[in-house]
């Protein structure tokens, strides 16, 4: 088809509703319209670049051994209450009713629909290990779509399920797959990096994400400057302090603090570093309140402590809560006389002498407080964000921290799924076992827009070559005319040569 013939609808103007390069870009070049929020319509040419990154994707799933098939986007309710998600999953879940009063959901994944398939057809250790795949539109109904293709509700994605008989099989089909995404964004043309991750709602013990490095991005990476560690925010490990803290202590002192509640507030007046105060952060975890005691300049990782406590999720208690447990205002509370709390304390407290504390009492901080003297702590753990210069958790070197854009990530699930679901085969003394599973998604649209923000100048889009919306014309044919591409060269390039 002759360029001049295409549907083309480019804008001269930025979009307003654009905050990111790749949104922007998309939209002025003609790739995708908004339909609504977070959902899109893929126009001649951005569709050509999503079945190019399809391609690669097929081709590399394939060579690992995987098996293309195709579940619905609509799955009952039924399988997301064997597995206890239909509930736990929360408002990205788009649930809906059929005609005849059945609940259903927009599938966001299918491990339920994927093991409900496995435990029906497969029986014996002799059909393993297995793998299949599916390159199919996903819906999750996000509290806030964004940045065009890289946060919509509807979304196209390639997901995996593996099956294997034991945790050695499993680890090598999940090996299998790492391998596969690395060749898949390499050929994609993109610079990133594999770096540990949390499993979140998905579940698992060990998963890694595939992280495009990018300004723009909204994840943040940290990853050794001297090793080969690297994590997400949520995942990266701070080690315990390794010096003993030798200071004489000094004798708890109140004073008042008028007014002063945040940390900048406190240290300011006290005429001290953010290092020399503990802040008293209260949560709920479930029915259960949690005070978090960190240093004063770093920052509470909820995923850890979430983790820690063995829950989905925990939530910043309500100024009313935290008048009712510590009988002051928020910005003063403090461990000293706190009762009907759990006191945790993040590894970089453990060490600390002498520190400013509130004192559960309005407009009054404590100086000199110390820990067993003074308070007492259930437990130390890791609890924090790491900061860029903290030692690495794995090897020499310090941590170095970069935005990156999540485009795939990879999870073993051991038997989370098959267990809840009854997914059994029988090995080779003809035992029941659980199968042991791993899951592997890739974002389709997300991974276009990722090498946007990588590939783009201040003229527009510079495609990596493989994954290009249109080719260069055969040598034995008359070149595209340039006058047909005047109007676009500006948003579409290919290693400056138009499209």
């Amino acid at each position: 088809m002759k360029t001049s013939q295409l549907l083309i609808p480019t804008l001269r103007d930025d979009p307003g509703e654009a905050e990111t390069v790749s949104h922007r870009l998309m939209l002025r070049a003609g790739l995708i319209r908004k339909v609504a929020a977070g959902i899109y319509t893929y126009l001649p040419l951005g569709l050509r670049v999503i079945r190019k990154i399809e391609q690669i994707i097929r081709e590399e799933m394939n060579r690992a051994g995987a098996q293309e098939l195709l579940m619905p986007i609509a799955s009952p309710a039924e399988l997301w209450k064997e597995t206890a998600r239909w509930d736990y999953y929360g408002k990205e879940l788009l649930r809906f009713k059929d005609r005849h009063e059945r609940d259903f959901c927009l599938g966001p994944t299918h491990e339920e629909v994927i093991t409900d398939l496995f435990r029906r057809e497969v029986r014996s250790y002799r059909q393993l290990p297995l793998n299949f795949y599916q390159i199919q539109t996903k819906f999750r109904d996000e509290i806030r779509p964004r940045f065009g293709l890289m946060r919509g509700r509807e979304f196209i994605m390639k997901d995996a399920y593996s099956f294997d008989l034991d945790e050695a099989g499993a680890k090598v089909s999940y090996q299998n797959m790492y391998d596969a995404y690395n060749r898949i964004f390499t050929r994609c043309g993109l610079t990133f990096r594999a770096v540990e991750a949390d499993t979140g709602v998905i579940g698992g013990d060990v998963s890694h994400e595939f992280m495009v490095l990018a300004d723009t991005g909204e994840a943040m990476v940290a990853y050794s400057d001297q090793g080969s560690y690297a994590a997400n925010l949520e995942r990266a490990e701070v080690l315990p302090p390794t010096e003993p803290d030798t200071t004489a202590l000094l004798p708890l002192t109140p004073i008042a603090t008028p007014q002063r509640r945040t940390v900048e507030e406190v240290t300011a007046f006290l005429q001290i570093t953010p290092r020399q105060l503990v802040k008293t952060v209260l949560y709920r975890a479930g029915a259960e309140s949690i005070a978090v005691l960190i240093r004063g300049d770093h920052e509470v990782n909820e995923v850890k402590l979430a983790r820690l406590l063995k829950v989905p999720d925990v939530a910043l208690s309500d100024p009313e809560t935290v008048q009712q447990l510590t009988g002051c205002p928020p910005g003063f509370a403090g461990p000293i006389g706190l009762h009907q709390v759990r006191i945790l304390a993040d590894w970089a407290v453990q060490g600390m002498k002498n520190v400013v504390i509130g004192a559960n009492k309005a407009d009054t901080h404590y100086q000199n407080a110390n820990i067993d003297r003074d308070f007492t702590v259930e437990e130390f753990a890791d609890l924090r964000n790491v900061q860029a210069g903290d030692p690495s958790p794995r090897g020499a070197g310090v941590l170095t921290l970069a935005k990156g854009i999540e485009v795939g990530q990879v999870f073993l699930l051991g038997t989370k799924y098959s267990q809840k679901m009854n997914a059994t085969i029988l090995d080779e003394h003809g035992k029941e076992r659980f199968a042991i599973m791993g899951c592997y998604g890739i974002g389709v649209g997300r991974t276009a827009a990722a090498a946007i923000e990588q590939h783009h100048d201040d003229k527009g889009i510079i495609w990596p070559f493989p994954i290009r919306p249109i080719s260069s014309p055969p040598a034995d044919r008359e070149p595209i005319r340039k006058d047909h591409l005047n109007r676009h060269t500006s948003l579409f390039r290919i290693d400056g040569c138009g499209l």
